[in-house]
């Protein structure tokens, strides 16, 4: 008689600095668009979740912001959610690339020295670069951290991501499923709602508009047919409000319509969308607005 193949489950957090793909690598992985992706940086604020199950595992997935110096207490907020899923996670997935320096925020680096939890180190975007140029830099992380598994990879183009989740699966600690086998993330329509309509500000606006940007969600009505949104976008002057508005409304118009088209996909449900921009020139460094926006 065959022996019953035991269950393993366990939080797999990524971190890494901006820009090199964290959050595509997660989106992959998960199989779901669950996190921003832009060219932009510092695209993700929140620490989100990604759940993926089999039969004998689960895989909670935790993509986090980019690492970096904070300039103001968002800044501080996001960092904290990296340090707080350094801190509890099952396996570290951390994600690097061809092109940044090898030794930005080597803070973090040395911090991975000395975690007690397996570390799985991904050089993403190889597609554009060289063979010679990817031994060197896969040499150069396994000196730095010789403990780790180092895999190269393109999430883009989904090259080696079986090998990279093999390596998850067999890497996680023996323990039985930390949510229902049905659900696939731990956040609500609502923050799916305001973070489409935050990637579409990061796609069709520039310099610091992004930036100066946050989304609420005022009311989410789910009827029948369809659901009914009313979010407010927040920004810090009122040249932005002009900026995000546009000639005539054209722009918030066009980020509306984009938003609308990408809910009604990800719902998979009929949408009206109802947008709206407000000044709050301190939401950046205001406890209780940051408290609001789910940053506190």
């Amino acid at each position: 008689m065959s022996e019953t193949k035991k269950h393993r489950a366990g939080f797999v957090n990524i971190i890494g600095n901006p820009n090199v793909g964290k959050s595509t690598l997660m989106n992959a992985l998960v199989g779901e668009k669950l996190s921003i992706v832009t060219a932009k940086a510092q695209t993700t604020r929140h620490r989100i979740m990604g759940i993926v199950n089999g039969e004998d595992y689960q895989i909670v997935y935790s993509d986090t912001p980019g690492i970096l110096k904070p300039h103001y207490r968002l800044q501080k907020n996001m960092m904290d959610f990296v340090d707080t899923a350094i801190g509890d996670a099952d396996i570290i997935l951390y994600v690097t690339d061809v092109v940044e320096k090898s030794d930005k925020n080597a803070e973090y680096i040395e911090k991975l020295k000395k975690i007690e939890c397996p570390v799985i180190l991904v050089l993403n975007k190889i597609d554009i670069s060289s063979q010679e140029e990817v031994s060197r830099l896969m040499e150069w992380w396994q000196e730095q951290l010789p403990a780790a598994s180092v895999f190269p990879a393109s999430a883009k183009e989904r090259f080696n991501l079986e090998n990279i989740f093999d390596t998850i699966v067999s890497s996680l600690p023996e323990a039985p499923a930390w949510y229902d086998k049905d659900v696939f993330t731990d956040r609500n329509l609502r923050f799916f709602a305001s973070e489409i309509i935050r990637e579409k500000i990061f796609l069709y606006y520039s310099q610091e508009i992004p930036y100066s940007c946050e989304v609420a969600i005022e009311s989410f009505s789910e009827g029948e047919e369809r659901y009914d949104i009313r979010a407010v976008i927040y920004v810090m002057r009122d040249s932005q409000k002009g900026i995000i508005i546009g000639k005539g409304g054209q722009t918030l118009k066009k980020v509306g319509t984009k938003a609308r088209i990408d809910m009604e996909d990800f719902f998979q449900k009929k949408v009206f969308l109802s947008l709206y921009v407000k000044v709050d020139p301190d939401w950046r460094e205001n406890k209780k607005e940051l408290k609001r926006f789910g940053y506190e």
